[in-house]
This record gives structure tokens, sequence and C-alpha cells, in this order.
């Protein structure tokens, strides 16, 4: 496909997932060769209507020069023209393939084997001669644009044992931000400056991802705490996702489950896997089952990467300045109260981490860059990734494009920063973003 025309596509994907019916385009999309039937069966097999739209439009854009054209065709055959419209700025007219003439298929006449009247088997039996069987050719004439497919083990498709989770619920869900900024003088934490960029960014993007955002500012330890046994009596029965946003300070800890403790601003520093222990099936049976996410922008520890060389092909210009400060504070001898990390979970049949990942800003040990004038650059990249692709990727593929962006940031021209997951996930995960409205920035 033409690079305009995927722009086009990228342009309009939100529309598209929310609004196309992609149940009414397969037979003219496969009768105008778009796609092979193996293909449609990917897309039906991909889940909800949302999903197959999303799938659909994904492949479409592997596809070759006519596909957009030829797409659009179908939507106008299939009454969707108020998409065809959308799609249609700046897409040449279509022009329809001629039909090619229908060739009779006929028998391929072969000459009779050579050999007696009837022949004789080994026990003197008269047996009949045995002619092969002659069948029409059935296989569909290759496309005239030939384009490459990648071959699929036998028998299996696309994800085809992986769901996605229901995130279809109006609002989607609870999403909770700890923001510290301003530390206690005895704490001797310094101030994160910048911080309050990243709380705004996300704020906006969750809000927009039809989450009920609530922000809580410069909490001490047991405020914290507090602050997470209180979402995690909220009923959420009526939701399907819940969201956990940390902004401070961070340390190393002892674990044995998720790495790191963020501070308070009054010093000490809750582990993260106690915070994530505060949503387990036990302690919020509501959320069950339920994909429960955690983003952790603090350092895992004091240490600071230096990187290693690469090949030139692979290197790309550094970003960050003399502004970047860290995260970091040293390591923690004490892993503090984890009274919660050993209980059982309440669902008998589902591992207690289920449904839970853990984004952190940066490989546990190492520390994490922030600039004071622009934010850290984990929230920065991953607001601007979910703002471009939460209508068409799913949360795992979007943390890797975050993980490869951040990775070629360099701190004072010297540091690197590698972020990464604890990805307990059972399924695909897709937000459901809301529509931009009309003049809005």
């Amino acid at each position: 496909m033409e690079e305009r025309h995927k722009k086009i596509l990228q342009r309009n994907r939100t529309n598209l997932v929310r609004d196309l019916d992609p149940s009414n385009l397969y037979d003219g999309l496969f009768e105008k060769e778009v796609f092979t039937q193996d293909m449609i069966d990917e897309i039906k097999s991909s889940g909800t209507r949302r999903d197959q739209a999303r799938q659909l439009v994904r492949d479409l854009e592997t596809r070759g020069s006519r596909a957009f054209p030829l797409f659009l065709q179908c939507l106008q055959e299939t009454g969707q023209s108020s998409l065809a419209e959308l799609l249609q700025n700046g897409a040449p007219p279509i022009q329809p393939r001629p039909p090619s003439p229908i060739q009779a298929v006929r028998p391929v006449v072969q000459p009779l084997p050579v050999s007696s009247p009837m022949d004789v088997d080994k026990h003197g039996k008269d047996v009949a001669p045995v002619y092969p069987i002659q069948r029409p050719n059935t296989t569909p004439s290759p496309s005239p644009e030939k384009e490459y497919t990648r071959p699929r083990p036998p028998g299996r498709t696309r994800r085809d044992s992986i769901q996605s989770y229901k995130m279809e619920a109006n609002p989607c869900g609870h999403c909770l931000i700890i923001n510290n900024v301003e530390f206690e003088p005895h704490s001797e934490l310094n101030n994160r400056t910048g911080s309050n960029i990243d709380c705004d960014k996300l704020e906006r993007r969750f809000k927009a991802l039809n989450f009920i955002v609530e922000v809580k500012t410069n909490l001490k330890y047991k405020q914290i705490r507090h602050e997470l046994s209180a979402l995690s009596k909220k009923d959420h029965s009526q939701y399907d996702c819940c969201v956990v946003i940390m902004l401070s300070h961070g340390t190393e800890v002892s674990h044995n489950r998720f790495p790191g403790a963020v501070h308070g601003v009054d010093g000490p520093a809750v582990p993260v896997q106690l915070i994530t222990n505060y949503l387990n099936g036990q302690h919020c049976p509501s959320l069950q089952g339920k994909p429960k996410l955690f983003f952790i922008q603090a350092c895992g520890g004091g240490e600071r990467d230096t990187g290693f060389e690469v090949s030139p092909d692979e290197a790309r210009p550094s970003i960050g300045g003399a502004d970047d400060q860290t995260d970091a504070i040293p390591m923690s001898s004490s892993s503090d109260s984890l009274s919660m990390s050993d209980e059982t979970d309440a669902r008998a049949t589902l591992p207690t981490p289920s449904d839970i990942l853990v984004s952190y800003s940066t490989f546990p040990g190492y520390v994490s860059w922030r600039d004071t004038q622009a934010g850290s650059w984990y929230v920065e990249t991953l607001d601007r990734i979910l703002e471009e692709s939460a209508a068409t990727d799913d949360l795992v593929t979007m943390l890797m494009m975050v993980n490869n962006e951040v990775s070629q940031n360099s701190a004072k021209g010297l540091y690197k920063q590698m972020p990464g997951s604890f990805n307990f996930l059972r399924k695909l995960l897709y937000f459901q973003p809301q529509p931009q409205r009309q003049g809005s920035a």
C-alpha cells in the first residue's frame, strides 16, 4: 500500500475501529482479492466487532496499492459511505478492475495406462486397471500484484488462543495518580521539579481513555497506603479496569515479586509489591479477573547506565540535557511491612499476580531521568504513544514502543535509561479512546 494511503488510515483509525462493520465487508474484500480467505478467517477470530475492525485496518496496510481504493469501494457498496467519504480525502478515484473472462474448466484427457485388459495380482486374481481421477483446478488465480505473506504453522491463526479483556464499561474504571513533588526537609530528598508536567499529561491522557481520574499530591507514607486501601475498598464491579500511577522518588528494596519502592514525602518508602497487593483478588474481590495496571515513574536504584556501543545503523541522536535529574535513592535495607505479600489470592482458580501489569520507568537498580522543563522521559514517551496508538494497538505492544524510544535517549550526553514491565496479564488489553470533540485543543 502506498505510504499516503497508510497515513490516511492511521489518521482515521479511531473512527474506523469505533464505527466500522467488518462483517459486511468480508465477501467484497475476498471477491476483489484484497484478502485471502485465510486472512478473513483470522480477522473473524480476533474477537469482538472492535477487535475485528482493528485487525482489518491493520492487515489492510500490508496489502498492495489497489487495496485502499478497493476498500473504499467495499465501504460504499455496503452502505458505509460516511466512512468512505472520511477516507476519500487525498485518495485517488476508484478505478474498478475490468472483469476477467470466465474460462470453462475442461477435464484433462490422458491416455489409458498400457496394460493387458485385466491385470493380474500376485495371487492370480483379476484386477481392473485403476485410472487417475481428474478434478478441475479450483485454486483461485493469484492477484496480479504478488505480495509476500509470511507462512503460518498449519492449524493456527494469529493470536487464536489469546482473547481480549472486556473494556467496554463507561467509564472504563478508576485511575489513581499519586504525585509527590515537594519533600520534607528531614527526608533528605530533593523536590521533583517537572513532576507536575508528568501528572498533567497523564491526567489528561487517562481521562481521554475514559477513566475516572483522581490526583493526590505530596502524600506521606501512611497517606499513600490509606489512598491505596480506599481504592481497594471501592466497588469496581461495574468497571473493567483499574490504574495506579506513582510519580515519586524510588529506591531498590528486597522483594519476592515486584522490585522497587516509592517514597512518601516524609521519607519512608512503600514497596511496589505492597502497592499491587492492595488490588489483588483477596483485598479487592470486585477486580478479580480484571486488568490492574501500575505505572511507576521512580528510580529502581542508584546505578547509572552508561550504555554500550552500537553499530552505526542503530545510532540515533541523543536526547537530554543539563536539566536532567534522577529520582534515585540508595538501596534500603528494610522492605517495610509486607504483611499482605504472602497471603493467598481469594480466587483459587487464578494465581495471585494474574491480571496485573507493572510498568517501570527504568530497569530495577537503575536511575530514572526527568527533565525539569519537559517532565520525565518515560512519561513523555508513554503519553505520546498512548495518544498515537491506543486506538489500534494493545497495551503490551505500546509499552514495547515506549521501551524502544526511551532507550534511544541520553542524559548529559552519557547516561541511558531502559524501561520495562512485569506482565502478568492473561489477555490482550485494548483501551477505548474517546473521540475528540470538534474544536478541542
